[in-house]
């Protein structure tokens, strides 16, 4: 048998934990198996291969996947054990724990980290001839897998995530990404605007572009459509890093502005942005172009000037306090959205309470909130003690959530009583109510009258009658496009759309 040979025929079946990276990593991660032979299997025992797509993010997300492998194990050895499925880790935790996934008990016939899943196929034939598990770990500094067209674990969905830059420089204390990850590095815009091509002539309503740091893109490369205008690199007023950053290439701004363009009724979001890179031009692109929602995920982390410096996040409290009220100028109806640490190294009670009182002052559409869980390898590891008490960092990640869920409840009661734009996308799965999404990051739930048939990727006019700190609730009024919507509700502060290359 080649070594290529092993995956004809043969089933694989995939879990995904974690972020929205992994679910992009597990479509590309698809598109090699399916090319080498393999199919793609929803039921477990049906499987000759069983994936784990892993998170290291926190303790918690690394301590469900032993769970889940120790599962796997019996099934392998009791259940199975006449046609026992090869597992698979892969993602962050690979790259993290390689040895110990592979020295635990054989728990684990193939670990394959982040960047190398084009060697998966290779990796797996070579596990079939041999009793040792095998891995592949190497981080790249130049891997985007911008050539593989990812297969969608749904195809069926009007949305879906776009990677357009892996890897992140920031080195913030806490994080483990940058070593699970790599460095930065950036899709060229030309493949980028030909996968949102694709993805329009597809039906796909709504696209989010996607990248550990996604607004600190830059491309380089040599493209005959796309000119670089060299807009967009400033860092936001009161923001600096840790790192030497790069001159020269298209910067986020530029392709935002690109990929606005390639389908007016095409809603573009992006996800996870760091405060640092929104210069004026960003923030031009956002208000000028229609189909750029309006929701900006601003992650704060700490409301504490001292956190912050031990964070090694590049501002203060004030800065970023400055930041939200400048993007409320340029984008007068703007939605934040946030993540929030509670109990860091070292935090006191006046720390946290920073971190309070700078979220009753934002107001917050939504938020991410947890509390500290330390990761070995980052910088905090290395320098700082977790020496705020589990308990203590409990309490205050529920007054983090009280406040949240009372700042947004009030926020919400706004919207209350006007007419929106939602995007359809269906029926709940657990009590089949219709709902959407508006241009702002809420979910929207939709009374529809009985004459008005929707489907999935319409957008609906609707006027707004309930709001929960979670969501809103909303009377669907007519089907409309995107643009006929603005026509008749103008955006506040919209402007003459920039002109850019594209």
């Amino acid at each position: 048998m080649a070594v290529s040979d092993w995956g004809q025929g043969r089933k694989y079946y995939v879990e995904v934990y974690g972020c929205q990276m992994n679910v992009n990593d597990t479509e590309i991660l698809m598109a090699v198996l399916n090319k080498a032979g393999y199919r793609r299997t929803m039921t477990l025992d049906d499987a000759d291969v069983v994936f784990l797509m892993t998170c290291a993010i926190r303790e918690k997300a690394e301590h469900r996947i032993w769970e889940r492998l120790s599962y796997l194990k019996s099934l392998k050895t009791k259940a199975r054990p006449e046609r026992a499925p090869m597992v698979g880790v892969l993602g962050c935790m690979a790259e993290r724990l390689k040895e110990k996934l592979l020295e635990s008990d054989k728990l684990v016939d193939v670990v394959c980290g982040p960047d190398a899943y084009r060697s998966l196929p290779r990796l797996l034939s070579l596990r079939s001839m041999s009793a040792d598990g095998v891995a592949n770990v190497m981080l790249s500094a130049d891997e985007t897998y911008a050539d593989i067209t990812p297969v969608r674990l749904d195809s069926n969905k009007i949305s879906v995530h776009l990677s357009v830059m892996r890897g992140c420089n920031n080195m913030c204390s806490f994080c483990i990404v940058p070593f699970t990850r790599g460095t930065e590095r950036s899709r060229s815009i030309d493949s980028i605007i030909k996968e949102v091509r694709s993805l329009s002539s597809q039906g796909i309503r709504e696209v989010t572009l996607l990248g550990q740091n996604v607004n600190s893109y830059r491309d380089t490369s040599q493209s005959d459509d796309h000119d670089v205008d060299g807009y967009g690199s400033e860092l936001s007023r009161g923001f600096s890093t840790i790192y030497r950053r790069k001159e020269g290439g298209r910067r986020f701004a530029e392709l935002l502005h690109c990929v606005a363009q390639v389908d007016p009724e095409m809603r573009i979001r992006f996800t996870s942005p760091h405060p640092k890179d929104f210069p004026d031009e960003l923030l031009h692109v956002i208000r000028d172009n229609a189909n750029v929602c309006r929701n900006i995920h601003l992650p704060l982390q700490s409301g504490s000037t001292g956190c912050l410096e031990r964070m090694r996040r590049g501002y203060s409290r004030q800065a970023f306090l400055e930041l939200v009220e400048h993007i409320r100028s340029v984008i007068p109806d703007v939605t934040f959205s946030t993540d929030v640490i509670a109990g860091f190294c070292g935090e006191t009670d006046a720390e946290h309470l920073d971190t309070v009182s700078v979220m009753e002052a934002v107001g917050f559409d939504m938020a991410f909130m947890f509390a500290y869980s330390m990761r070995e390898r980052t910088h905090a590891h290395r320098k700082y003690s977790d020496d705020v008490p589990q308990e203590v960092k409990s309490r205050r990640l529920t007054q983090i959530i009280d406040t949240f869920h009372a700042t947004a409840a009030r926020r919400n009661q706004r919207f209350v009583g006007t007419q929106g734009l939602v995007l359809y996308e269906g029926l709940t799965r657990k009590h089949a109510r219709p709902f959407g999404s508006d241009d702002y990051g809420h979910k929207v739930f939709l009374d529809v009258p009985d004459a008005l048939s929707l489907r999935p990727g319409d957008y609906v006019r609707v006027r707004i009658k309930a709001a929960t700190s979670a969501s809103l609730s909303a009377d669907a009024l007519q089907p409309t496009t995107l643009r006929q919507h603005y026509r008749d509700f103008p955006q506040p502060g919209a402007a003459v759309q920039h002109k850019g290359s594209c």
